[in-house]
């Protein structure tokens, strides 16, 4: 069937709608009664118009009016690792590491604005006028959300999926993350409890090793992991996971990683995990490393060893500005003995770049040694 016989049942559809008794049969973010016989109404007149058509394309109108619309069938394909939609008539998908356009849309602006709202009271955010964009966890994927006028004429949603399977080190190897030898380098840093970061830019794939790393750890080792948005799994039942809290709405009070890594310390952690390392929560972190906190791991976005060197010693400094830089250095040379940056291949895929041990802290600077 062609777009413009859909579009010719979308307006029979949006016209009935459009007679029902409800003031606003498409304010369907809140839970009460009235909300729930509008949903009631509005699936039955959708069942009966699409009746004399094939299933198909009922079940397009219905996931259009009731689940993900034109995105609904890209939740199938597992090997699909982000959604992009730009707005009703532009939706993009990565696969492979490779963005691809998506061959559906939207009906119109009505069920577009429609799915969104669904979305958004699913998944507990609301983003308003005076914070026009929101995060949040939907299906299996990490949401963000910004709405106009931030975002221009239309709403953007970009979904980043979280694979059903947790990631382990043969999985990686599998796709061709790195070479055996590096792996074992690096499962040897993990069990001699270094504390490292993984590092490298966005969508590189630092989540994904290490949720792997955290996959060979001891039962016995209690993790407390800190994040913003929740993607990595617990290793075991003895470990705790801590969450970041921002409101927009300003009703509660804001917690940020500095204030979880304060509580974790106090956890009896045996590893602290820090999902990425994002301000000045990084001199506390260094400062819990550098005390007696052995076989630490945290992510940090760079693109090379030394630049996230670099970008360290500036977070730290964000949360001590009255340090100098060698105080800074020093704490990190204490406190940090590799670091392994991932990245993004021309052709998508995640490789391994290398592994990195900061050698010694020098005046101009740290020496880095590449090891694998």
């Amino acid at each position: 069937m062609t777009h413009q016989e859909l579009s010719s049942i979308h307006e029979q559809i949006t016209a009935a709608i459009a007679s029902l008794p409800d003031t606003d049969p498409f304010n369907l973010s809140s839970q009460d009664e009235q909300s729930h016989d509008s949903d009631t109404q509005m699936r039955k007149l959708v069942a009966r118009i699409c009746s004399s058509h094939p299933a198909e394309i009922s079940q397009r109108f219905d996931d259009e009016y009731f689940r993900a619309g034109p995105i609904e069938p890209l939740f199938l394909d597992p090997e699909i690792t982000e959604i992009i939609i730009n707005g009703s008539d532009s939706i993009w998908f990565e696969r492979s590491g490779k963005l691809h356009l998506w061959k559906d849309r939207f009906m119109s602006q009505l069920t577009y604005r429609n799915f969104i709202a669904r979305m958004s009271r699913e998944a507990g955010f609301q983003a308003t006028l005076d914070c026009p964009f929101a995060d949040g966890k939907w299906r299996d994927c990490r949401v963000h959300l910004i709405i106009p006028p931030a975002s221009g004429s239309q709403a953007v949603v970009t979904l980043r999926r979280h694979p059903p399977h947790r990631w382990t080190f043969e999985r990686l190897c599998g796709r061709g993350w790195a070479k055996p030898a590096a792996v074992e380098f690096l499962k040897g840093i993990i069990a001699q409890k270094q504390n490292f970061l993984i590092v490298g830019c966005t969508g590189s794939g630092k989540t994904s090793v290490l949720n792997a790393a955290l996959d060979i750890l001891p039962d016995s080792e209690r993790c407390v992991i800190i994040e913003d948005t929740d993607e990595l799994k617990n290793p075991n039942s003895i470990s705790s996971k801590l969450l970041t809290r921002k409101d927009p709405q300003a009703l509660l009070k804001e917690i940020d990683q500095g204030q979880l890594l304060r509580q974790s310390l106090r956890m009896r952690p045996d590893r602290i995990i820090m999902g990425e390392i994002r301000g000045g929560e990084a001199k506390d972190l260094l400062m819990a490393f550098a005390t007696g906190h052995s076989g630490c791991i945290g992510t940090l976005h760079a693109d090379s060893a030394r630049q996230a060197l670099l970008r360290l010693e500036m977070l730290v400094q964000l949360g001590a500005p009255q340090w100098s830089l060698h105080a800074v250095r020093t704490l990190i040379w204490l406190s940090l003995q590799a670091i392994v940056v991932v990245a993004r291949a021309p052709d998508g895929s995640r490789v391994l770049e290398g592994i990195y041990r900061v050698a010694s802290l020098e005046d101009v600077g740290f020496l880095l040694e590449k090891v694998q």
